[in-house]
């Protein structure tokens, strides 16, 4: 055969030749309606800026199903190489710590650009071990503000543009509202534990537990029923008792009456102003969670919420290098700025913000402005938030305890120190659960040296 036919036939087989198969990353979430829709999208978007890494995304419930789904079949061939794990269930990744890989490992052992700095500290605080190392990257992220009517402020003959800075100056806004028939509903609220006791807390500083609020290890114990709470409910109650505050829900039940326009006043997620908006047929406002001027230094930063993204353990090489190549299409300043205009969660880097307060020429949306303008505020000692195992059910006996008060049947004091005693005993219990399986424990911390 003559030369130039052999290298003919050399190419043809070449290009014959099937090229290597995606690398394929399981990504488990818990985004379901319109934002699983964009966590679709955005996952496709990736997928098609590259040939050698395939996200797949799965949808597998709630925060705390996703949780559970995934801690179940953690280094078993049937786990996803990356979860999306609830705020409040980051101490129960790190309880397991042998289930995970955490993220400054992963990227570090991967040729991808990763700066923790970028981010906005708030973010990386909160999702990094007791040395500053960060453990899972953030991604859905939001904080607690205020919303309000400003139709109704206005029938009320309040001023629009200066919504209520201080719970008092809400105590003053609600009176005239009532007083004013401008609604039937002065205030409410979503999540009252996250909201009225781990927010509030934050925001001037007070702690939620001992231990670094359990950012510090062992030995945690509850002590959040001071003197700020205390007075913080107690003006809650007198207002249910008065009718100018109203319960609505441990959920989001209180988004959908603010919305309705039955209240006049709501505290929710930043998360939620995409929705409230899209439903909401008055004039919108929203502005930084109220604050009590007699604690010194208030207000300082309320708590970075949302989720994060776990690498779990166990998983080849090929299959980190691709998560790493994923983690750090997030982390660009062009996505995130289209995520957070999309979805209504937060961009969490610097550089996304500047982006995202020039996009299209719009800039930030209010409630963006006034969750970055909250989260970057004083970072005190109790900025992080609670990292506690069973904080899921510690909300569940704050809200609990919380319905007892606004029915009027138990006082702030009683109901806090019963929230307090019971969730300690939930603390010590899971601390006895976890110390029958030590030497496991222990053996499987190494890889986070």
């Amino acid at each position: 055969m003559r030369l130039p036919a052999i290298c003919a036939a050399l190419a043809a087989c070449a290009l014959a030749r099937p090229a290597p198969a995606a690398t394929e990353i399981q990504f488990w979430h818990s985004m379901s309606g319109t934002l699983g829709e964009r966590a679709v999208e955005l996952v496709e978007k990736f997928n098609a800026s590259q040939r050698d890494v395939r996200v797949i995304p799965v949808f597998k419930g709630s925060p705390e199903e996703t949780t559970a789904a995934g801690l179940a079949v953690a280094r078993t061939l049937g786990a996803p190489n990356v979860i999306q794990i609830a705020a409040a269930d980051s101490a129960n990744m790190l309880a397991a710590s042998n289930a995970f890989k955490p993220l400054y490992l992963l990227m570090a052992e991967s040729a991808e650009k990763f700066d923790p700095k970028g981010l906005l500290p708030a973010f990386r605080d909160s999702y990094s071990d007791d040395r500053g190392r960060m453990l899972s990257l953030p991604f859905n992220g939001a904080t607690a503000v205020f919303y309000f009517n400003k139709d109704v402020f206005r029938k009320a003959r309040l001023d629009p543009d200066k919504p209520p800075r201080t719970w008092q100056e809400v105590q003053v806004a609600a009176l005239a509202i009532r007083d004013g028939d401008a609604a039937p509903c002065g205030l409410t609220t979503d999540r009252p534990a996250w909201i009225h006791v781990e927010n509030l807390s934050a925001w001037h500083n007070e702690p939620i537990a001992t231990r670094a609020d359990g950012h510090a290890g062992a030995g945690v114990k509850l002590v959040f029923n001071g003197e700020l709470l205390i007075r913080h409910l107690g003006l809650l109650s007198s207002w249910a008792k008065s009718e100018i505050f109203t319960y609505a829900g441990r959920a989001n039940e209180g988004e959908s009456r603010f919305s309705k326009g039955e209240c006049a006043m709501l505290t929710s997620s930043s998360a939620a102003y995409v929705d409230i908006a899209r439903n909401a047929n008055f004039d919108l406002g929203v502005a930084p969670l109220p604050h009590y001027e007699e604690f010194p230094g208030a207000p300082y930063a309320t708590l970075a919420a949302g989720g994060s993204l776990w690498a779990l353990a166990g998983k080849k090489p090929a299959e980190y290098k691709g998560v790493a190549r994923f983690f750090a299409f997030l982390m660009r300043p062009e996505v995130q700025a289209e995520w957070t205009r999309r979805t209504g969660f937060l961009a969490i880097t610097t550089a996304a913000v500047d982006l995202a307060r020039n996009f299209g020429g719009n800039g930030l949306r209010p409630d963006s402005e006034v969750a970055m303008k909250q989260l970057s505020g004083r970072r005190g000692l109790h900025s992080r938030g609670p990292r506690l195992v069973p904080l899921a059910k510690i909300r569940t006996i704050i809200n609990e305890e919380l319905e007892a008060v606004w029915a009027q049947n138990k006082t702030p004091k009683d109901a806090l120190d019963a929230a307090v005693e019971r969730g300690n005993e939930l603390l010590r219990r899971d601390e006895r659960g976890r110390e029958a399986i030590a030497p496991d424990r222990h053996r499987s911390k190494r890889h986070l040296r």
